[in-house]
């Protein structure tokens, strides 16, 4: 267990987009946080350190597993990497916070479980949609009957974003599935953590087409069902252009009035007495990241658990295999 008083030690397994889009986040909490980075690539791991003032850079992972001033690792390679790192990590005495989608077999998941319980450590999932002040407000919302019984649910993100042909993401293999699988779990995710929960699921999947590149199927229409019996839709694309580039709407219908939201968390507009209300969720933090570093630190201090676990990212993968048992 790390000292409240200690700023955590954090190495970076991989030094790819995803490793700079969290260290632009933690640079602002340097009080809290010191990064360090590996890559099977010297030279990367250093200018990464260089880039955003790291600590250390190792010439391949294990050399950071092996540092006994890490404190933790985050796995930011291609998730077909993620269980063995993930092991290695535990094994390693090391806590671990894995990219999402963390793992792409149910099964995968079971091992991780076994073997953080066996290592006693902590082991959270890098949901950053979790902790989005969006979903935050949606919760509130939800929970103060700000629009009575819920009805319908609808959310909408849609933008075109082909990855190139070379990307690992165009191989099935290395990411574990499609283009929904790889960043629309993220939405699912936000779809099935307001509140009710998902029991019945269907997908529907329009013919892939070649993007730029990218050859991989690339929108889904997701139609669900919630435990208090409202149902609900999730439209995803990364090939149909959206308005201003960005910006989407989803709504929250219940039977006392609506909840519309702009779908990347810029705006929500509530019922009021008389006139909407319009509610700015929060956007020093919109996209969650420094919340999810923070509930992740709190877990390590204090021998608990972070709020997205291995079990709660397990529940979307479940939902996500059901998805694929019946997507046509």
């Amino acid at each position: 267990m790390v000292a409240s008083a200690e700023s955590l030690h954090v190495a970076f397994l991989g030094c790819g987009f995803i490793t700079a889009v969290h260290s632009r986040h933690l640079t602002g909490m340097r009080d809290e946080f010191r990064c360090s980075y590996a890559s099977r690539d010297h030279g990367r791991a250093e200018a990464y350190r260089r880039r955003f003032s790291g600590v250390r850079a190792y010439d391949d992972y294990a050399a950071a597993l092996a540092d006994p001033a890490v404190d933790a690792v985050v796995v930011a390679v291609p998730p077909r990497f993620h269980l063995e790192l993930t092991v290695a990590a535990l094994a390693a005495g090391r806590h671990v916070l894995v990219e999402k989608p963390a793992f792409p077999r149910r099964e995968d998941y079971e091992k991780a479980i076994n073997a953080r319980d066996e290592a006693g450590l902590v082991v959270a999932v890098g949901e950053n949609d979790h902790y989005k002040p969006l979903a935050g407000t949606l919760r509130r919302l939800l929970v103060e009957d700000a629009v009575g019984e819920l009805v319908l649910a609808q959310f909408t993100t849609v933008a075109r974003r082909p990855k190139p042909a070379g990307d690992w993401r165009n191989d099935v293999a290395m990411a574990g599935g499609d283009a929904f699988f790889e960043e629309g779990i993220h939405w699912l995710h936000l779809a099935n953590s307001l509140g009710p929960r998902i029991t019945r699921i269907d997908g529907y999947r329009p013919a892939a087409r070649t993007l730029d590149g990218d050859s991989r199927a690339k929108s889904m229409l997701v139609a669900f069902e919630y435990d208090n019996g409202a149902a609900g839709a999730l439209y995803y694309s990364r090939e149909v252009p959206s308005l201003l580039r960005g910006v989407r709407w989803s709504k929250l219908y219940g039977r006392r009035g609506v909840l519309t939201f702009e779908s990347n968390g810029a705006v929500v507009v509530a019922p009021g007495t008389r006139l909407p209300r319009l509610i700015v969720p929060g956007l020093s933090d919109v996209r969650g990241y420094r919340a999810m570093y923070r509930d992740f630190a709190r877990a390590v201090r204090g021998g608990g658990s972070p709020e997205m676990d291995l079990e709660r990212a397990l529940a979307d993968q479940v939902l996500m295999e059901r998805l694929g048992e019946h997507d046509v």
